[in-house]
């Protein structure tokens, strides 16, 4: 993608910055699990006219004149929610996660009522009980983890946990768990307490879409997810609902929590939701779970301790401490050299979060640039090698020059599909 011409004459100082992260996405290798590149039809709905519409409301229930074709987009945004997940009702409006959860809660819940969630140290989310988030200060949450022996989830453990704490609302779906997750089982142990499900799937909805993942859509209340990550669409999200959830939900989101919609965002998760249902999309998630399979065995085989000894979806985490090394001095190191992850908390982390003892790798960037399985063991090389290196300047460099040789070979979504 060349940066438009407006923008380079009447911008110049954020012309640099749009061209300087264009050569980072081409020159490095982005492993962060929640990122992704946007396709360039994308890209060109995000930034289309539609970003000027004032649109509070609903298609055909807006409160303002001049809605007919936004009303349309909507529309075929929740059409195609509805169709490429298979649920019965969609909103396309929430502009994140945090907030598509929040109007969760609103919706099921009332302020003080109790929720059961993982808990943050173990792989859950802030809005999932953080004492220093809405969640935590609004609601009564009580947490599950995983085992401390085998690092997975224990769901006969989780249901005395349910059984003991007697929530109204029940959250599953995570963003630092490398496993699988019984959806049906989660329903289950919700039954037996009388509790809703919310099922947060923010990560891992382009898998479940993809058919690399069970989906939560025929189990959970309400299920929210982001619609970037592995979705690879625009930054925003969406909820799906049972029918009898919908006219909550919707109110939840419009008036009591958001204004008025990002029309332009909106229409690019139409149009991702499009590239979703198509068969080739099923081939990449795939393509990212035997990615993350092929990384996290080479870079145990390196000599790294994977949590939980593998991955079942799109990321690990690796516990640093082995290689005397904390997560943050992790994550420097590898940006260093050219690799971007970020440090994240393992379970019965000893440092704070703005520390931790792991690191967190995803393989849905680098798979939507093409790389497969066996390219793999050429970036846990560069990984274990930046690792090892982490005290030594020069050669994080000489590591940083063969990571961008080897990543500019791939193809660029967005950049290079304009």
């Amino acid at each position: 993608m060349v940066v438009p011409s407006s923008l380079l004459s009447s911008d110049p100082a954020v012309a640099r910055v749009v061209e300087a992260e264009e050569r980072r996405l081409r020159e490095n290798l982005v492993l962060i699990a929640s990122e992704n590149y946007a396709s360039a039809a994308v890209l060109a709905a995000t930034g289309s006219v539609l970003t000027n519409k004032y649109a509070e409301g609903y298609p055909e229930r807006r409160y303002y004149a001049g809605t007919e074709h936004v009303d349309a987009v909507e529309s075929l945004a929740i059409d195609r929610a509805k169709e490429l997940f298979g649920a019965e009702h969609a909103n396309v409006q929430p502009h994140s996660g945090s907030q598509a959860n929040m109007a969760a809660y609103f919706a099921l819940l009332k302020p003080g009522d109790r929720v059961l969630g993982m808990s943050l140290d173990h792989g859950g989310h802030l809005t999932h009980g953080s004492p220093v988030n809405f969640s935590g200060k609004l609601f009564e949450f009580g947490h599950y983890g995983v085992d401390p022996e085998t690092e997975q989830l224990d769901y006969d453990a989780v249901a005395q946990a349910a059984e003991e704490f007697k929530p109204k609302l029940i959250v599953c779906g995570y963003t630092a768990y490398p496993r699988e997750i019984d959806f049906a089982r989660f329903r289950e142990i919700a039954d037996s307490v009388d509790a809703y499900l919310l099922a947060d799937v923010a990560h891992i909805a382009g898998l479940v879409v993809g058919d690399a993942h069970p989906s939560p859509v025929q189990h959970a209340d309400i299920v929210t997810t982001t619609t970037h990550k592995t979705l690879r669409g625009p930054r925003g999200a969406m909820a799906l609902t049972r029918s009898d959830h919908a006219r909550k939900y919707n109110s939840a989101v419009f008036p009591n929590m958001q204004g008025g919609p990002m029309m332009h965002s909106i229409a690019a998760k139409a149009v991702a939701f499009n590239e979703a249902v198509q068969p080739e999309f099923k081939q990449y998630a795939t393509q990212i779970v035997q990615n993350a399979q092929a990384l996290s065995s080479a870079l145990a085989a390196g000599g790294l301790r994977i949590v939980s000894g593998g991955t079942d979806n799109h990321l690990m985490l690796v516990d640093m401490r082995p290689m005397g090394l904390t997560g943050k001095a992790a994550e420097a190191a590898m940006h260093a050299a050219g690799i971007v992850v970020n440090k994240n908390t393992i379970p019965g982390d000893p440092e704070s979060p703005m520390v931790t003892s792991g690191i967190r790798i995803g393989t849905p960037a680098v798979t939507s640039r093409k790389m497969s399985v066996s390219d793999m063991e050429t970036v846990a090389g560069f990984i274990v090698d930046a690792v090892k290196s982490a005290n030594d300047e020069v050669a994080l460099a000489r590591i940083k020059t063969a990571v961008s040789s080897f990543a500019t070979d791939f193809h660029v979504p967005g950049l290079d599909d304009a």
